[in-house]
């Protein structure tokens, strides 16, 4: 099983629409639509020009920037240097390779995330996936596909949709990657991590994600990158990981929109 084709960059803006009566009256349409029902900022409720967050709560997120741990993207309180780790990458080093995050899983970052996955705002997707290749530059100017993290099929059939898919469609349009969609399932309904331990959800995982025979070409001798919404312990993305690795994956590496952070650490 090969990679999807691909994709081309999508423009900064929307192309205008193209001439004949049918896209003029689509626009139109359009246009009264927003009119009559126009998009809310999903974190407080007020009335935007375009899907996404309003400016107050745009300024409430916390972005993640440099100086952090090269490893984990944890943000540190000052710069250290390039290439330094965290203590927490030194005492308890993930499975994947590095990881990177957009923004602190804070108020505002939670409400987007769980706007997407939760309340069908499937139009915040291609914000947030901006937001995550911006992050993840350096990690996706190296790889050579975006894998998403799979939900088991009973919980995509109560969902509907996969929403660490639709952000690895748009980090695949900004970062101009092709999708490796397939090659990782979750074959192990697990229970809900929220509320577990670190070695809970561990043990959770365990067993949770297979590649299936036909896809192991196209994991093995591959860098690939790893795409969700949220990274909480890394219980999740290890064991993603770990499958790919040892599929042959010659290298995976994380991307996601927030991650949880604890105070601020210095380096070592």
């Amino acid at each position: 099983m090969g990679f999807r084709a691909t994709p081309q960059p999508v423009p900064p803006h929307p192309a205008p629409p193209r001439g004949g009566f049918g896209s003029r009256l689509r626009a139109i349409a359009g246009r009264t639509l927003n009119l009559a029902l126009p998009p809310l900022c999903p974190a407080c409720r007020q009335v935007v020009h375009e899907p996404g967050l309003c400016g107050a709560c745009w300024r409430k997120l916390s972005f993640i920037t440099r100086p952090y741990c090269e490893r984990l993207g944890i943000p540190f309180t000052c710069d250290p240097g390039p290439g330094v780790l965290s203590m927490q990458a030194l005492a308890d080093p993930p499975v994947y390779q590095r990881a990177r995050a957009a923004v602190c899983y804070d108020d505002v970052a939670r409400t987007l995330v769980h706007a997407l996955k939760y309340g069908d705002r499937l139009e915040l997707a291609p914000l947030m996936g901006r937001l995550m290749a911006r992050a993840g530059a350096d990690l996706l100017a190296e790889a050579d596909a975006l894998v998403p993290v799979p939900l088991h099929w009973r919980r995509l059939w109560l969902r509907r949709f996969n929403q660490s898919a639709l952000l690895s469609r748009a980090i695949s349009r900004y970062a101009n990657l092709p999708l490796a969609d397939g090659v990782l399932r979750r074959v192990k309904a697990t229970a809900q991590q929220a509320g577990l331990s670190k070695e809970q959800r561990a043990q959770n995982l365990q067993g949770a994600f297979r590649i299936p025979p036909e896809s192991e070409a196209a994991v093995e001798g591959r860098r690939l990158v790893l795409v969700d919404d949220v990274l909480t312990t890394g219980a999740t993305a290890n064991a993603a990981a770990r499958t790919l690795l040892r599929a042959g994956a010659a290298n995976v590496d994380v991307v996601v929109f927030a991650r949880v952070v604890d105070a601020p650490r210095p380096p070592i």
